[in-house]
């Protein structure tokens, strides 16, 4: 499967498909919020983390996917798994990257400027995922 971006896919979307992803994530993010209330930063943290937008998106990947091939006459079913999968690997490489950039903001913060270690973690992160979306592609 090869990996673009289609700015047309944003016209196909409609308005409460993103109510949808918004609300998602809202909700994510909110029950981080009571998580590192109740149990503290770091645990929060790690809820935090967590793609706050992939669940609504893999799912509306899908329906996309297998309305596209139902146009078609097709069963788009497999399609949509594939698509839908391939933006879960995506999230777990980013999510692989999200940790070597929360790894190092906690080892070096305490003892540094803010500003240089969040710009190398920045950094990190994106070499990261870019690693791991590179090794996946040979693979």
């Amino acid at each position: 499967m090869q990996i673009r971006f289609d700015p047309s896919a944003l016209r196909q979307t409609k308005w409460h498909e993103y109510a949808v992803r918004f609300l998602l994530g809202g909700l994510i993010t909110a029950v981080a919020g009571v998580i590192a209330k109740q149990f503290g930063p770091s645990l929060g943290g790690l809820f935090l983390a967590f793609p706050a937008i992939f669940p609504a998106s893999a799912t509306l990947i899908e329906k996309h996917e297998k309305q596209k091939k139902e146009k078609e006459g097709l069963q788009g079913i497999q399609r949509a798994r594939e698509a839908a999968s391939v933006d879960a690997a995506g999230s777990a490489m980013g999510s692989m990257g999200l940790f070597v950039f929360a790894l190092l903001v906690w080892q070096f913060v305490p003892r540094h400027s803010a500003l240089p270690v969040l710009t190398g973690a920045t950094i990190a992160w994106l070499a990261v995922s870019v690693l791991f979306w590179l090794v996946r592609k040979r693979a």
